[in-house]
């Protein structure tokens, strides 16, 4: 008979441990997200999948935070993060350190995240907008290349949350 397996089962690392662990070449940049549960299920993700960073940008809520930790269940203590006022900035400083930088947003240039091809030799840096407005305007000059998710239905977008789960997996397969 199939049991599922109980927490001690599943032999994760501790946070200790999970700093020290090499990390995946993946930074993701919050562009001014509103709600506490897409940054916390962020930080969940980016746990799961051994991101290196999340930088939280504008008007994106910090931890601590009662509502982030609730959909983080503690990855805001293991996963780094800062906070950037200006989601540009953050843009720049990775630029600088030899990062592409990804947007994920509908454009008149976007390309099919299945039609990429995810480099190994390379730094990236995800941006995932704002649960209504996207990625903020005066961001969009500053990213190098934008990718979409393929949708069949009849909704023309993700909620942020889902469609950072479904990207961080697509470059975590491609650089681990």
């Amino acid at each position: 008979m199939v049991q599922k397996l109980k927490l001690e089962e599943l032999n994760r690392i501790d946070v200790e441990t999970f700093k020290k662990v090499e990390k995946i070449p993946l930074v993701i940049i919050l562009d001014n997200i509103r709600s506490m549960h897409n940054v916390g299920a962020a930080f969940r993700t980016a746990d799961a999948f051994l991101i290196e960073k999340i930088i939280l940008c504008g008007i994106t809520p910090q931890p601590p935070h009662r509502e982030i930790h609730k959909a983080a269940l503690g990855a805001t203590e293991s996963v780094d993060w800062s906070h950037e006022a200006e989601t540009n900035t953050a843009i720049a400083d990775l630029k600088s350190k030899g990062y592409e930088i990804i947007g994920i947003e509908q454009t008149t240039d976007s390309q099919l995240i299945t039609d990429f091809t995810i480099d190994r030799s390379k730094k990236y840096a995800l941006i995932l907008g704002n649960e209504v407005e996207g990625i903020s305007d005066e961001v969009l000059p500053n990213i190098d290349v934008f990718l979409e998710i393929p949708q069949l239905g009849t909704k023309h977008s993700l909620n942020v949350s889902v469609c950072a789960g479904i990207v961080m997996w697509e470059f975590a397969k491609a650089l681990k």
